[in-house]
């Protein structure tokens, strides 16, 4: 008699920037890094995207995280290591690499360091085609997915706009069958023109996407009450006519589920495979002090359940 089970895998999303704040101050990476590799173990998530990651940054965590590997180049291009980096970790245990890439955001997205569209500094979108491998006989005998970590422009909305377009064209390219998660910093709302047209809402040159927003859709939400993500080190700490501006905002959008969050940091998903079954913004800190300017987002996915197979004799 076969038995079925229920898979599932965690996406986190991390911020790792300012890693070139002054060393004396009391955000830099020296005084939070422990911090930050304690959030992602506590976590153990089974694939890491991270943000902003400088090559030292990066080496520290490999380091401490020796279950993981990692796959990623600087914005500038392999052959740089002075600059910024979307980095996929996954834990080496369970998932298999089986082939990823780097576009660069720009109307050459070939180019290393390209830009376009009004942006000043390069921005990419790192993807990885991974296959969980199951640790027990099972029918079938792994799940595949793409994943793709990016983080868009900071002050150019046409950038965000058009990068979103040229990653959708990339994601509209794989086989429809194929589960892909799409997550990192987007520095703008999901109400914007960029969250509209990746959620399916508006048009950009023609194109509709149709990706899904993890967290409206997770059965169960934790931290529900933080609509925003970037928070600068201060955490729940905001002066009055802010907290007054996010009230404000919060109840204007509180009829809409979809949109009742500021979030900047998201984790997107396409494919009936993939079940959000949880969501949460993570709040760890010690005595106020963050692991990063980010809330991190953290996301499980139940998988389609497997077919045990039986041991042979």
């Amino acid at each position: 008699m076969s038995v079925s089970v229920s898979v599932s895998i965690s996406v986190m999303t991390l911020n790792l920037g300012d890693g070139e704040e002054a060393a004396d101050g009391p955000n830099a990476w020296e005084k939070r890094r422990d911090l930050c590799v304690s959030v992602i173990t506590s976590y153990s998530p089974t694939i890491l995207c991270t943000q902003q990651g400088l090559k030292w940054q990066l080496e520290f965590l490999q380091q401490c995280l020796p279950g993981y590997d990692q796959f990623g180049i600087s914005r500038k291009g392999s052959q740089d290591t002075s600059d910024e980096h979307c980095t996929i970790f996954y834990d080496k245990d369970t998932v298999e690499l089986l082939e990823g890439g780097t576009f660069w955001l720009s109307e050459s997205p070939s180019v290393p360091g390209s830009t376009s569209w009004g942006s000043t500094v390069p921005s990419i979108a790192t993807w990885a085609i991974s296959l969980i491998i199951f640790i027990f006989r099972a029918e079938p005998p792994g799940f595949s997915f793409q994943i793709v970590n990016t983080n868009l422009d900071k002050f150019s909305a046409r950038a965000r706009r058009r990068s979103a377009l040229l990653t959708w064209n990339h994601i509209a390219s794989l086989p429809p069958n194929l589960p892909v998660v799409y997550c990192g910093g987007f520095n703008t709302q999901k109400e914007s023109t960029t969250g509209r047209f990746l959620l399916g809402r508006s048009r950009e040159h023609g194109i509709v996407g149709d990706m899904r927003d993890v967290w409206p859709s997770a059965r169960v939400r934790k931290n529900v009450s933080l609509i925003r993500t970037y928070h600068g080190f201060k955490g729940d700490k905001q002066g009055a006519m802010e907290f007054l501006k996010l009230i404000f905002r919060a109840l204007c959008l509180c009829w809409d589920r979809q949109t009742q969050d500021l979030h900047v940091d998201w984790i997107l998903f396409r494919g009936r495979h993939l079940i959000p079954a949880s969501c949460e913004v993570v709040t760890d800190n010690i005595d106020g002090f963050y692991p990063s300017s980010h809330y991190p987002i953290v996301a499980e996915f139940m998988l389609p359940r497997v077919r045990l197979l039986e041991s042979p004799a």
